[in-house]
């Protein structure tokens, strides 16, 4: 999951950890559970010549992101080592990637995923959309104060370094954590921005100002009524307005705001990836296949076993 989103095994990880982070996950709280127990089994796994990749699979899959750190917790007091530093030296590759993410609480991997499509030549704008428009407010506060824990420095300042231009100040936006989270429909308001077409037209402003400010309820109308006026979806008013980027991040948006699983299992099937009941039902919806399938057709290895554990049946 740790890579900036360069190739689709490593967006399918990251996809599923920003999945998990709902309350409808496919891994529950593992009955008996037992942290100092699961301790001695990785320890077991990394013993002598090799790595048991299979003990740590069932370890780390089948337990919640409350039971992993409960692990952290009890094999730091145990051996007086990190166990995610000693997993790194005893893995590789994607699976390594997936490993280190199941132990990361959701913010702190969203603070790393963001850095890491910022690190290096370019920049992954895919992995800033994906985080930065399917995120609450008070999730964003909080992978705002990771960042700057980490780095000394605002994750808005890094945003601001490595893109430009509207697609720049859509970001910061978002970043800000100021949605309108209430269930209110302002009428009024919405007369404003349902004036069709002609009216949004390429105002790029006004799409940054009503799409990140209001609340859900109150878009949702908008983009109602915006049918009836103009005729046409919102998406491909967009896609008609917009290109790169901007669009990008404008339709995630509308995406989210609409059907967040629906949004994961789209990029789920364009990349592959997940750890949640709402967006496998989602994926056999929009595909006509499960999620476990496409999983097992697309990867391999100890990477491959890893995925459909956290993928559940089918």
């Amino acid at each position: 999951m740790y890579q900036a989103f360069c190739t689709s095994s490593l967006k399918i990880l990251t996809l599923l950890t920003m999945a998990a982070i709902g309350n409808r996950g496919t891994v529950t709280e593992a009955a008996g559970f037992d942290p100092d127990a699961d301790v001695q089994a990785l320890r077991g796994a990394m013993k002598g010549t090799g790595t048991d990749e299979a003990a740590v699979i069932q370890v780390l899959a089948p337990r919640t992101i409350a039971q992993r750190q409960r692990i952290k917790e009890a094999y730091k007091q145990s051996v007086g080592k990190d166990l995610a530093d000693d997993l790194s030296s005893e893995l590789s590759g994607t699976f390594r990637s997936v490993v280190l993410g199941l132990l990361m609480l959701a913010p702190v991997y969203d603070a790393y995923e963001l850095e890491n499509a910022m690190k290096g030549a370019g920049t992954e704008e895919a992995g800033l959309i994906d985080i930065l428009a399917s995120r609450s407010n008070d999730e964003m506060k909080t992978i705002n104060a990771f960042y700057k824990k980490k780095h000394d420095k605002s994750l808005e300042d890094a945003v601001c370094g490595d893109t430009s231009g509207m697609f720049q100040r859509v970001l910061v936006s978002l970043l800000t954590a100021g949605r309108d989270e209430s269930d209110k429909v302002d009428e009024a308001q919405a007369e404003i921005y349902e004036a069709g077409e002609a009216r949004w037209g390429t105002d790029e402003v006004k799409f940054l100002t009503v799409l990140c400010v209001r609340n859900r309820n109150h878009l949702l109308r908008v983009f109602e009524e915006y049918q009836k006026i103009s005729g046409r979806d919102i998406e491909d008013s967009i896609k008609r307005e917009m290109s790169g980027c901007l669009e990008d991040v404008f339709l995630a948006i509308v995406k989210c705001l609409r059907n967040k699983p629906a949004f994961f299992a789209e990029r789920l099937y364009k990349s592959m990836k997940i750890d949640m009941l709402d967006i496998k039902a989602q994926f056999l919806k929009m595909y006509g296949k499960t999620l476990h399938s496409f999983i097992k057709g697309d990867t391999s290895g100890d990477y491959r076993k890893i995925l459909l554990e956290l993928c559940g049946g089918e």
